[in-house]
């Protein structure tokens, strides 16, 4: 989240909010250790209405956040992006 945030600003993009409905797989690894096989990342951004970016800008900005992202760069389990258009739901 934060490596697209700073990405949008720099690209000049102004985030209004900002959600993720990540979820994890807790699974066996193949040296069957229980571990995290997978996260499901599904971010909704909903951004200023002066200026938005295009859904292929929006694709490469989530592209460019994933290979900066230390974590995702770190771990070893399956990173998923699915990015979701539209204003995020506010609880």
């Amino acid at each position: 989240m934060m490596w697209f945030l700073d990405l949008a600003a720099r690209d000049g993009w102004v985030a209004d909010s900002y959600r993720d409905d990540a979820v994890g797989t807790l699974a066996r690894n193949a040296e069957s250790q229980q571990a995290m096989t997978r996260v499901l990342l599904r971010p909704a951004v909903l951004f200023a209405p002066e200026r938005s970016p295009t859904p292929d800008e929006l694709h490469d900005l989530h592209h460019r956040a994933h290979a900066s992202c230390f974590i995702a760069n770190s771990v070893k389990t399956e990173v998923v992006c699915e990015a979701r258009i539209g204003s995020p739901t506010h609880s």
